[in-house]
């Protein structure tokens, strides 16, 4: 604040402020001392307010992104130790084999005379899922032989075809429990020969009551089921000696003795 005196009095001038052109951009007034971005105390002191609040009360991100990296550290921690020990149990059984055919290279036998094996469900679902193609050709052709009709010959045909896949499938799994009549690696005659009178036994009941539900006539069905009967069961007799002497889908079981 500026004071003059003159002739004895003094007189109280206004307060001074910095010249600013009329002219001065507002963009380079906020360079000027007196400018707005200059933040008060009393707006420091909210803004620092703020900060502490989210650090003291509210989660802030970097925490909930910690949670989530130890959450996924503990579960590539249970799956290290599990495939852990998936790796000592491939380990032992590794050496249980290399002892196994160090044994058989020094001329001692592995297993018994029998050779016991076990069929993988890939080798019963394609057995199955072959023999039905080859069945069915042979029931449409006798359908169609006995009916006259190919419509007929294709709905007797369509009707059994998933089932008896289906249930010779399950046949298969559950002979598959046996090893009556394996020998050598392989399945004996008698083994096929028993498989086929009983996969027969079903086969002939299920297309008799086909035949009759579709053809309605007695004559025609029995028929049909007959020729299938003589026919088929020869054919898959033939059919098991040949898979018998397939070694793709046989587990061997190996005995151990360390």
């Amino acid at each position: 604040m500026a004071c003059s005196v003159s002739s004895g009095f003094a007189f109280q001038t206004a307060p001074t402020t910095p010249y600013r052109p009329s002219s001065l951009s507002r963009k380079a007034e906020t360079f000027l001392p007196n400018s707005s971005s200059i933040a008060p105390k009393n707006s420091r002191s909210q803004s620092l307010l703020r900060i502490a609040t989210t650090a003291n009360g509210e989660k802030s991100p970097n925490e909930a992104m910690m949670r989530q990296i130890d959450q996924k550290i503990q579960n590539y921690e249970k799956k290290q130790q599990k495939y852990l020990s998936k790796l000592e149990s491939a380990k032992a059984e590794l050496e249980k084999f290399k002892q196994t055919k160090q044994r058989y290279l020094q001329g001692d036998q592995i297993g018994s005379d029998s050779a016991s094996f076990s069929e993988t469900t890939a080798r019963s679902l394609v057995k199955s899922m072959m023999w039905r193609v080859i069945a069915g050709s042979v029931t449409f052709f006798t359908s169609l032989r006995f009916s006259g009709n190919i419509s007929t010959a294709l709905s007797i045909v369509g009707s059994d075809f998933f089932s008896k896949a289906a249930t010779m499938f399950i046949g298969e799994r559950l002979m598959n429990k046996s090893q009556a009549g394996r020998k050598s690696g392989a399945d004996d005659v008698g083994r096929s020969l028993a498989k086929a009178l009983l996969w027969r036994v079903f086969a002939i009941c299920n297309t008799l009551t086909m035949s009759l539900l579709i053809a309605k006539d007695l004559s025609i069905a029995s028929k049909i089921a007959g020729s299938d009967a003589v026919f088929k069961t020869g054919l898959m007799f033939v059919y098991e000696r040949v898979w018998a002497k397939i070694e793709w889908g046989k587990e061997y079981l190996i005995e151990f003795s360390i």
